[in-house]
């Protein structure tokens, strides 16, 4: 019998204590679907227009190439491999640049083959492969995080900078795309979920790009202080007591965490409150008393005006709506 190894040399380095994962705990508060739009099977010419929906859509060339369009943006070029993330609403054009009538995908103008996860467009010359999802937020106020993204990312999977996992995930949902099988659709979906953290990742670590909020994630000390206030969201924070124990004075602390958060440090505290206490008023058995106190609130009523003043109705009023929705 073999004998097991006593050294991995990948093992990770278990030097510093593990902290809050913030970017699982901003995706899991938002209550995000996935939807899956399915494998495009694309022939130029072709031009396709995404509806203008409350979602953030993802972008994914397995073979060819796409021209990207979003509103106010420069258009972008995908190249097989690539991924792109549309973060906010808004209608957006995908298309091989040949000046191709314009589709609808949610007219039902694209051609449905016998798979279900496949759809046809456009005419018979050079053939482009993508695959296109959707992610819904259930919740309608987004954490800060996100809400600051740049209206268009682009992770490409050519150059130094590609990410590593990159090219082995997009090759899986086309394949998976191409050759459904037993629970392809659930597959699909957790890739499509695994290509969105990996672009988030992506867009972290891009010092390039200055004015998004998940940049603060890879600050040693604005990452430490938003891990911080995500573990004890009901701690009295000042940008004193923050700044202290990130090990920044009180005035580099807090212009450093407003550039990279895009907002200040006790404003993001409050904002998290409020996106915590309303996912404790969704789902949560507390009452209004208990989930103030829980956020951090001596006071009920002072507890019920800063709910009313960030959301538009009261604590009760908010859960009776979700209460009444299908989850």
């Amino acid at each position: 019998m073999p004998k097991r190894p006593n050294v991995l040399p990948d093992r990770p380095k278990m030097t510093e204590v593990q902290t809050q994962d913030v970017l699982a705990d901003v995706l899991s508060n938002m209550q995000m679907a996935t939807l899956v739009y399915g494998r495009m099977e694309l022939g130029a010419p072709w031009r396709l227009q995404f509806p203008d929906k409350e979602a953030a859509h993802l972008h994914v060339v397995g073979r060819g190439s796409a021209r990207l369009l979003v509103k106010g943006q420069p258009e972008v070029q995908l190249q097989a491999g690539d991924v792109a993330l549309v973060p906010h609403r808004g209608q957006h054009v995908l298309s091989d640049g040949k000046g191709a009538p314009l589709q609808r995908l949610e007219c039902g103008s694209l051609e449905h083959t016998r798979s279900p996860m496949v759809l046809r467009a456009g005419g018979h010359g050079a053939q482009t492969t993508m695959v296109a999802a959707a992610f819904i937020f259930s919740t309608a106020r987004r954490s800060p995080l996100f809400e600051h993204l740049p209206p268009l990312v682009h992770v490409s999977a050519h150059g130094a900078g590609a990410p590593p996992h990159l090219a082995p995930l997009v090759q899986m949902m086309v394949a998976e795309t191409g050759a459904p099988n037993a629970g392809s659709s659930v597959m699909v979906k957790r890739l499509a979920d695994l290509l969105l953290v990996q672009v988030l990742r992506a867009l972290m670590a891009n010092t390039s790009c200055q004015q998004h909020g998940m940049r603060g994630l890879t600050d040693p000390h604005v990452g430490r202080a938003l891990s911080l206030i995500h573990e004890r969201w009901a701690h009295p924070w000042t940008v004193e007591s923050l700044a202290s124990t990130v090990g920044l004075s009180r005035s580099g602390f807090a212009a450093r965490f407003s550039q990279l958060v895009g907002e200040p440090p006790l404003e993001y505290v409050a904002r998290w409150r409020m996106m915590k206490a309303a996912e404790l008023l969704r789902h949560g058995s507390f009452s209004v008393g208990e989930v103030a106190d829980r956020v951090g609130y001596r006071s009920e009523p002072a507890f019920n005006r800063a709910f009313k003043r960030w959301e538009g109705r009261s604590p009760g009023a908010y859960r009776k709506l979700h209460a009444a929705r299908p989850r």
